[in-house]
């Protein structure tokens, strides 16, 4: 299995709302970059993924690459709080496992509608 299938498989997961299935693509130790910090390890990720799982109510992949060891995926999110939310994850895969993740998104519609009274 690529890193792209991986990649595209637990993507498909989680935007699908099964957390469950989707940690199964995670490595216990993965270690994961996101814009609020760092996160490590399969438990402290579950931990982070769940909330913005349970918000999510649409997901749009724009576009995909990788090859054997890494991928990228683009996609936009329409959560509860947000009708548009772009982002980014580029992944690096071992033996069908992400092992490590760096997210970028746009927090700018996060901030601007929990500022609005």
């Amino acid at each position: 299995m690529t890193a792209l299938a991986t990649a595209l498989a637990y993507h498909k997961a989680w935007t699908d709302h099964d957390l469950e299935h989707a940690m199964t693509y995670i490595a216990d130790d993965v270690v994961c970059h996101a814009p609020a910090g760092l996160v490590q390890g399969a438990q402290a990720f579950h931990a982070f993924m769940g909330p913005f799982v349970e918000s999510l109510e649409a997901a749009a992949l724009l576009a995909c690459y990788g090859d054997d060891t890494t991928a990228l995926l683009m996609y936009d999110t329409e959560t509860v709080l947000v009708p548009s939310a772009p982002g980014a994850e580029l992944l690096t895969v071992r033996d069908g496992k992400i092992i490590e993740m760096r997210i970028v998104f746009d927090r700018l519609p996060f901030a601007e509608a929990r500022s609005r009274p």
